[in-house]
């Protein structure tokens, strides 16, 4: 199984250790393609930093973010699943697992990047600010950026169950083709409450933190997405099938909870 996740607004404060080390990364076919966008990205970051904001989009309260990024090639790195610290890794929570399930969580997990592509959890990364909506100067906006550099390098990963958690910005730089569509399945997060339906915003990064963490915990290891909603149905969650997979679409899950918390 491939989890696919978004990445954290949220990051930690300050990584320790050496440097990020390009070549070091996993999927190295993307080696190239993060030289490029880091290059990139330090450039306009140690120019004027008021530019370097508006690219960015970044707050008057955030722009130390940009000194931060200017020094990305000689900060200290960290796992990537310490780096990344917002409601879905929380819920995650990966220093708590266990041996078993943290094994699991790195041989799964793919958490995607404005930067990096993708990255494992254990890929030793330093704190930064890039999301995958910005158009650097260079490589241009990045969702199209990656998804040239990621269509020969994601399918040699995705060799069974893929299930796709990454919000739309994130999903537009990689999707699934061929036969991998239909092993495909996406989630939709729903509150019923009163006997309506309505889409979860927010705390639907909390709902699918929890899902993984409890897949992961229980070792449950589904090959296809039928597979996958018994296995969730198991663990205690309500699943439907909102629409079963074509060769072109893959299947959509609906998780249906009453609290979001």
């Amino acid at each position: 199984m491939l989890v696919l996740l978004p990445p954290s607004e949220g990051k930690a404060a300050s990584g320790d250790g050496v440097p990020v080390a390009l070549d070091g990364l996993s999927l190295p076919g993307l080696t190239a393609a993060r030289a490029q966008v880091l290059d990139a990205l330090v450039g306009l970051c140690r120019g004027d930093e008021e530019a370097a904001a508006g690219v960015l989009g970044l707050s008057p309260g955030l722009r130390g973010e940009v000194a931060r990024n200017a020094g990305l090639p000689t900060a200290g790195a960290l796992p990537a699943g310490e780096v990344y610290t917002g409601v879905l890794f929380d819920n995650l929570g990966l220093a708590t697992l266990d041996e078993a399930a943290y094994d699991r969580a790195e041989r799964s997990l793919l958490v995607f990047s404005g930067l990096w592509g993708a990255v494992r959890i254990s890929d030793r990364i330093p704190p930064y600010r890039c999301s995958m909506g910005v158009k650097l100067p260079g490589p241009g906006a990045l969702g199209a950026f990656w998804r040239s550099a990621m269509a020969s390098v994601l399918p040699e990963v995705a060799d069974g169950l893929v299930l796709d958690l990454r919000s739309s910005a994130y999903a537009a730089a990689w999707r699934p083709a061929g036969e991998v569509v239909s092993r495909t399945a996406t989630v939709r997060v729903l509150q019923e409450r009163d006997g309506k339906r309505s889409v979860v915003s927010h705390f639907n990064k909390a709902t699918k933190g929890r899902l993984v963490r409890d897949l992961l915990v229980a070792g449950a290891e589904p090959k296809t997405p039928g597979e996958l909603v018994d296995a969730l149905s198991a663990l205690g969650h309500r699943v439907e099938v909102a629409a079963e997979g074509t060769a072109r679409k893959p299947w959509q899950l609906d998780v249906v909870v009453t609290e979001v918390h």
